[in-house]
């Protein structure tokens, strides 16, 4: 016997076909812009207040486990190892933070120069940072920092160094594709200067591909920081960093883990958040993911 019932249908017609909301970048965003908070209030925090002196020995309670007195345990010199994660969070966060400015103000200065200016001036400059595009950033930082010396603001100058010509290309093809339009060609019209174009029509032009790449270089710079830490060449103790909290724990990772791992956590917290912001950042910049 047939059922004269209405048939569900097998296709949503709530939204057109070969369409789906989506949701996820919002929720990418939240979810990192969320952790982003977290983790520069905990730096912040580290300004005004450590449960602990995170300097101060104390060689009778060396090597504790996590306890309600000292909540992620102390180190093999008796350090509260949360009262270092919060001045290391601070350090690791500044130093990611002054590393992409360098780059990204140097990387667009040369940038716009070699784009817009052209010839002899883009072949120069574009030859030299193609000489330095052949150097991973991670190998040329190394180099710096093996001249230099270790220091904070070392680390700055080779991580700011090692990532601007990455910004240098990623200027110059914006500048590229926008200097033969015809609101840039009137402007040279009308009698306005070079330098007026560049930085009234051409610049702000370059701030949604520069906001995408800035986030994408803070965690390349935050891995480069505690990687050249781990090594040795960042910035020397007794400051903390997560990167030489995480080397400093190496000959300790069997009988106390708790030093490596809570370091190691915050590091990954921070990566999970820049990428995921960065990714709902590129949506909503990009116009060809709006489409």
């Amino acid at each position: 016997m047939s059922s004269n019932l209405p048939v569900a249908p097998l296709v949503d017609t709530a939204t057109p076909a070969g369409k789906r909301p989506r949701a996820w970048p919002a929720a990418n965003a939240m979810i990192g812009g969320s952790l982003l908070l977290i983790l520069i209030a905990l730096a912040l925090l580290g300004l005004v207040w450590t449960p602990f002196d995170p300097l101060r020995l104390d060689l009778l309670s060396r090597l504790q486990a996590p306890s309600a007195i000292h909540w992620l345990g102390t180190d093999e010199f008796g350090r509260d190892v949360f009262s270092r994660l919060l001045i290391g969070a601070r350090t690791s966060l500044w130093i990611s933070l002054l590393a992409v400015s360098v780059a990204v103000i140097a990387g667009t200065l040369i940038g716009m120069l070699a784009g817009y200016l052209r010839g002899w001036t883009d072949r120069v400059l574009m030859m030299f940072n193609d000489a330095l595009l052949a150097f991973p950033g991670i190998l040329m930082a190394l180099g710096i920092m093996a001249i230099i010396g270790a220091s904070k603001y070392g680390i700055v100058l080779a991580l700011g160094i090692a990532y601007t010509p990455s910004v240098v290309r990623v200027v110059r093809g914006t500048v590229l594709s926008l200097r033969e339009l015809e609101y840039i060609e009137a402007s040279r019209v009308i009698g306005n200067s070079e330098l007026y174009t560049m930085l009234r029509h051409i610049a702000p032009n370059c701030l949604a591909p520069l906001c995408v790449l800035a986030t994408s270089m803070f965690g390349w710079a935050l891995l480069s920081e505690s990687a050249l830490s781990f090594l040795g060449l960042g910035v020397p103790p007794p400051a903390a960093t997560w990167g030489n909290m995480l080397a400093s724990s190496r000959p300790y990772i069997a009988s106390a883990s708790w030093l490596g791992i809570f370091p190691g956590l915050f590091i990954c917290l921070a990566l999970l958040a820049i990428n995921l912001f960065g990714d709902a950042l590129r949506d909503r910049l990009d116009p060809r993911m709006r489409k």
